[in-house]
């Protein structure tokens, strides 16, 4: 079992928050479990302005939710921009709220909060005049910049509901994304900038909307100024309707349970599932996460590299961070854009902070090498995050030492689109970290674990399926238009308790170590084992950079395992190097754990969000390459071609 690193001095140091201590956590956490309705009262009224503080907290529980969603602070009303922007501008006014950096090095712009509050009453009169009312859908397919955190903003102004879409998803995807949230209204640009590369986001929306009646208007931003498809009556240009409105517009209260947005998990198959958040509670646990997780500082600059097409940019790019008077940034581009060192070069220029990315881009970057790093001051940040997935020991280890200079604390954050917020995490300045370990859960939130095969609840150290017991402020309260769905996906499974999908294993010191979506955990011979483990376990030798390990079907075992790999630049695949892995997967694992097939990748197909495909990794182990399905929101479709004909080279074999 790893021991736990110390937490440095310098987090430690002059934090003004609440929880700087193991103690102070310990004691937060048992008042979050002793009176829960009075411990987030008491934050909600500390973190959000309201127009009427509530004095309701939890209605409803998981045993009820089949009648109807629980709810947050009922009796409570108010707009959610008022805490984002408007508090702000008494002693704020002048200091970044949004900083931003295009493709290319260099293109920056800065907007402080007096500068974003008038642009958001801008852009919600603008909403306004195209028609867009209370409680009706706004569907964003924009790329990282400004003006797409200034939309998600106009419509919560209005008390609309956003609906943001990843900009790297096909006419396809954003076409059942409008008609099942029935958006009258598209937010889209000319075209995106990425890597070096442009983004046909127009022609994509055209596409998208080609014989669809419900969308009466498109607002269009220019970013590249290339010509577009233009439909008269429907589209409007951004920078035409924003010269013609005032930057004053008075928010609409609306009631705490009021819909605030509606965001579509991303890889699932058939209809696609909107999960639906509320403002009030959704932004208090935003809010709440964002400061106690990051130890949140009034000159902090807070950098999140994800995009607000996922959770991660709405609650810790847009919403915790602009509710705390933070500076936070957002970022067009890709981490090995114009080269691997791009996020260090920021840093230095930028002096972040706080510094939060994903795994897949730490190995990733990792595999490039430490000069990339090393040649970049990196001495202003003091955390740094991770996001999206466990990430495996040796990958933290090595954004420790490398890029921390083993003198930052790492906040490993495990939380899901359907939970608002983190829910697992060390807190910066109180928890200490073990690498690959999630640790230990924020107050307010009680995990168990589950064991599938007797349903009971795992005491103490062991392994099981984690489930929550107790609703928190921060929770999605819906699949938007089909309850039933909600009810069956995440409280069917282990009555009255949310199922987050998840296997996950507890250690002796009451540390979680997440392995991965159930679906993720390879039943073989009865021993079940974690793919996110045999992950670990491969990308722990010096050759290899990543590795991507799914289940298929095996004629003796039941399940066997598949591991694609990806090596390190200049490293050649041989039959020792296959023996040497599969040594390091025992050694690792145990004796029973052994790589059924083992094939080199040149790389693996990612969303350009970064996100690994597993189904379609999946699809190619089981032989079914003719089921891939939709591919245009990879960032490199040729990656699978060679996925493809390499496992066809395998299997004759």
């Amino acid at each position: 079992m790893n021991e736990p690193y110390e937490v440095p001095e310098r987090v430690r140091a002059g934090s003004p928050n609440s929880i700087t201590s193991a103690n102070d956590w310990r004691r937060e956490y048992q008042r979050s479990a002793d009176d829960p309705d009075g411990f987030w009262l008491e934050q909600t009224r500390k973190l959000v302005r309201w127009q009427d503080a509530p004095t309701a907290g939890l209605s409803g529980d998981y045993h009820g939710v089949k009648a109807g969603p629980f709810s947050w602070f009922g009796d409570g009303r108010l707009n959610v921009t008022v805490t984002c922007l408007d508090q702000h501008l008494a002693a704020r006014a002048d200091k970044t709220a949004l900083l931003w950096e295009g493709d290319e090095p260099g293109d920056v712009r800065r907007l402080s909060y007096r500068e974003l509050h008038a642009e958001v009453g801008r852009c919600a009169n603008v909403l306004r005049s195209l028609g867009v009312r209370r409680g009706e859908r706004v569907i964003i397919y924009m790329g990282m910049v400004p003006e797409a955190a200034v939309a998600m903003l106009a419509c919560a102004r209005i008390g609309a509901v956003h609906s943001v879409v990843f900009g790297g998803f096909s006419a396809e995807a954003l076409r059942d994304r409008v008609r099942d949230c029935g958006a009258g209204v598209v937010i889209t640009q000319d075209e995106g900038l990425r890597g070096g590369r442009s983004i046909p986001l127009k022609a994509t929306t055209d596409e998208a909307l080609d014989g669809e009646h419900g969308v009466e208007k498109v607002l269009v931003l220019r970013r590249t100024g290339k010509d577009v498809g233009w439909v008269q009556g429907r589209d409007v240009w951004w920078h035409d309707a924003m010269a013609d409105a005032g930057p004053e517009c008075a928010p609409e209260i609306v009631d705490a349970e009021h819909p605030l947005f509606i965001l579509y998990t991303s890889g699932s198959t058939g209809r696609p599932k909107g999960l639906l958040h509320t403002c009030g509670g959704y932004l208090t646990y935003a809010a709440y996460t964002h400061r106690t997780v990051f130890d949140l500082r009034e000159d902090d600059v807070y950098a999140c590299v994800a995009d607000v097409g996922w959770i991660t940019g709405h609650s810790y790019i847009v919403y915790g961070p602009l509710a705390n008077g933070a500076t936070s940034f957002m970022f067009e581009s890709t981490p090995v854009y114009p080269d691997a060192g791009r996020y260090w070069d920021m840093v230095q220029r930028h002096r972040f902070t706080i510094f939060y990315t994903a795994p897949t881009a730490i190995r990733a970057l990792a595999a490039q090498g430490d000069d990339f790093v090393t040649r970049y001051d990196r001495s202003s940040v003091r955390v740094l995050g991770t996001v999206g997935e466990p990430i495996n020991p040796a990958a933290w280890e090595w954004y420790h030492r490398v890029v921390g200079e083993g003198r930052c604390t790492i906040v490993d954050t495990w939380w899901q689109t359907e939970t608002g917020g983190i829910c697992i995490s060390p807190i910066a300045p109180a928890t200490a970290p073990k690498p690959g370990s999630a640790t230990l859960p924020m107050p307010g939130i009680f995990p168990q674990l589950i064991d599938p095969d007797t349903g009971r609840e795992v005491r103490g150290p062991g392994q099981g399926h984690l489930c929550l017991t107790q609703p928190w402020p921060g929770q999605a309260r819906t699949v938007f238009g089909d309850h039933d769905r909600f009810v069956a996906t995440y409280f069917s499974t282990y009555e009255g308790r949310y199922f987050t999908g998840d296997g996950c294993r507890r250690d002796a010191d009451g540390y979680y170590w997440i392995t991965g979506r159930v679906d993720d955990v390879i039943n073989v011979s009865g021993h079940r084992m974690g793919t996110a483990e045999f992950e670990s376990a491969l990308v722990a030798d010096e050759a290899v950079g990543e590795a991507a390990v799914v289940g298929f079907p095996h004629d003796i075992k039941g399940t066997g395992v598949w591991a694609y790999v990806v090596l390190q630049a200049g490293e050649t695949w041989s039959e020792a190097m296959q023996q040497r892995l599969q040594r390091q997967v025992r050694t690792s694992i145990g004796a029973h754990a052994r790589v059924d097939v083992l094939q080199p990748v040149p790389g693996l197909p990612k969303t350009r969000s970064g996100k690994v495909m597993r189904r379609i990794l999946r699809k190619v182990a089981e032989g079914q390459p003719e089921a891939l399905g939709d591919t245009s929101t990879l960032a490199d479709p040729s990656v699978v071609e060679a996925i493809v004909a390499g496992a066809a080279v395998l299997k004759r074999c």
